[in-house]
């Protein structure tokens, strides 16, 4: 048979978008499916902007060398360097696309952030990531080439070892259609898994409710090396407020002069380093955790009101719109923060094309593990890394399609032996359980006791996940705790197998930094 489509993308963030038009422009057939609306992703959440060399005062080795230093020098160089000098081309191609970023006197407005040696943040005032999507996603729409699944969410990759052939690769995968409740098999020459991090793991993030690994989690058990996934990285301020659980705000508001103060307005930071609110995010993070803790507070405050009511409405719109809504004109009052479950650095392993072990299987954005972040990713990589790898994980995968046949026919989803569940409270009470479990041990700061603890009880927890998996049917929620709970077993065993601290892995039992930085792989 012949596959139904040359790529099949999961995920509609960036990172999937980006690859979908660029392999459509190329002639490909694409389906790109979607958990949500295209627009409702994490990466419509990104405020700051995109790193790039676009200054004649900045370098590439500039770049460079502040991203190892955020990486706590556990980055792949060959894939640093790559990203970064690439990042020009990748700003280029997004202007060309029509994304309106911010314009003054000199050109395209640069601000800087923490862990930046220069300005060369290129941003859509303080709300880069929806302007970027909103215009991605309108020529998605519009493209012939492109058909796209809204509100589907993948369940399993179909592989040959699966099927019993003696060629293990990757043929698709297996769907489900959230509005009709049916599974379809689908089949694809590539797939790319661009499904974003793991920061639902986590009681409190600053991820939408789809950040739940499932890429991830679906290369794992397809076979797929996964790496560095105890680097979880917090984001140091993210809105503490009863009616909003998850609204981030910006480290360009630190980057453009904001101070962190404690509830009598005296600044913490110099006292933690030098560099005070410009250090990179896991010095932030924790010197927030450290003041929280040593002083009982439920959040510490950041201020930029100093700064005047024309800067702060110039450059933060969108951020004094949302507080004043909840009642904090940030252009008088400080701004109430804490830490939130941010970013997941780790992922499935790739090369600089986007390739896992699994032929026929693509990761890229945050699924993956390019080994652009090191121990710590560097303040707004994150979608360059995105646009980077699209480009050439797409020319990858059109000099593999179309595949020489035969292609094998795949099963359709089997569902002869399992029920309908009776209730789905379990469901609910294993979520909140997994999540708060990880929250209370294996967050900023660690320790080997509360690490082994937490892995004695997501072992327990999956095995009971997965008993209910194998005997009903399938539902979102069941999909999506499936793989919670991977990705946190994933996370603890690597936190246990890191002897140092490094990066965003602080364990208490060993404080010290390691000679040398070993990347933290597993295979199955």
């Amino acid at each position: 048979m012949k596959p139904e489509y040359d790529v099949l993308i999961i995920g509609s963030g960036l990172a999937g978008q980006s690859t979908a038009l660029r392999l459509a422009d190329k002639g490909a057939r694409v389906l790109l499916i979607s958990k949500r609306i295209l627009e409702e992703t994490a990466s419509s959440r990104a405020q700051g902007g995109i790193a790039a060399v676009l200054d004649s005062q900045d370098s590439i080795e500039a770049h460079i060398q502040d991203t190892l230093v955020a990486g706590a020098y556990l980055n792949d160089p060959r894939a640093t360097r790559f990203v970064v000098e690439n990042s020009r081309a990748a700003i280029e191609w997004l202007i060309e696309q029509g994304v309106p970023f911010t314009k003054d006197h000199l050109g395209y407005h640069l601000t800087r952030e923490g862990g930046h040696s220069a300005r060369r943040i290129i941003h859509v005032a303080d709300a880069t990531g929806l302007a970027v999507q909103e215009t991605l996603s309108r020529l998605l729409r519009q493209h012939p080439g492109i058909e796209i699944r809204e509100n589907h969410i993948a369940i399993e990759l179909i592989t040959g070892k699966k099927l019993g052939l003696p060629e293990n690769r990757c043929y698709g995968a297996y769907v489900l259609d959230d509005a009709s409740g049916e599974i379809h098999t689908i089949s694809a020459s590539q797939t790319l898994l661009a499904t974003g991090g793991a920061g639902k793991v986590y009681l409190y993030t600053t991820n939408p409710d789809t950040s739940t690994g499932d890429g991830i989690a679906m290369a794992w058990r397809a076979g797929c090396r996964v790496a560095n996934m105890e680097f979880i990285q917090f984001h140091p301020t993210c809105l503490y407020h009863p009616s909003e659980k998850s609204f981030l705000i910006s480290e360009a508001v630190r980057g453009e002069g904001g101070i962190l103060q404690l509830p009598d307005g005296s600044r913490f930071m110099p006292a933690h380093d030098a560099r005070a609110e410009l250090a990179p995010r896991d010095v932030v993070a924790r010197a927030i955790d450290f003041e929280m803790k040593k002083r009982g507070l439920d959040c510490v405050f950041l201020n930029i009101s100093h700064k005047g009511k024309d800067f702060i409405l110039e450059h933060f719109p969108n951020i004094h719109a949302h507080c004043l809504s909840l009642g904090i004109d940030i252009t008088v009052a400080p701004i109430p923060v804490v830490p939130a479950a941010h970013y997941t650095c780790g992922g499935v392993l790739i090369d600089l094309a986007g390739r896992t072990d699994l032929p026929g299987l693509y990761a890229i954005g945050e699924s993956s593990c390019s080994g652009l972040h090191g121990a710590n990713r560097l303040a707004s990589n994150s979608l360059l890394e995105c646009l980077v790898f699209a480009k050439s994980a797409a020319e990858a995968m059109l000099a593999q399609t179309p595949l020489p046949p035969p292609f094998p026919v795949l099963p359709k989803w089997d569902e002869s032996r399992v029920t309908e569940a009776s209730e789905t409270i379990t469901i609910a009470h294993d979520w909140d359980e997994l999540r708060r479990l990880m929250w209370d041990y294996v967050g900023i700061v660690r320790t080997t006791h509360r690490l082994r603890r937490a892995l004695s009880r997501i072992r327990v927890l999956r095995r009971e996940i997965d008993d209910f998996y194998a005997n009903h049917r399938v539902n979102h929620d069941l999909i999506e705790l499936r793989n919670l709970v991977v990705n946190a077993e994933l996370i603890v065993r690597s936190a246990l197998r890191r002897k140092e601290s490094r990066g965003l892995h602080f364990s208490r039992d060993y404080p010290a930094l390691l000679p040398k930085a070993k990347n933290t792989v597993l295979k199955r």
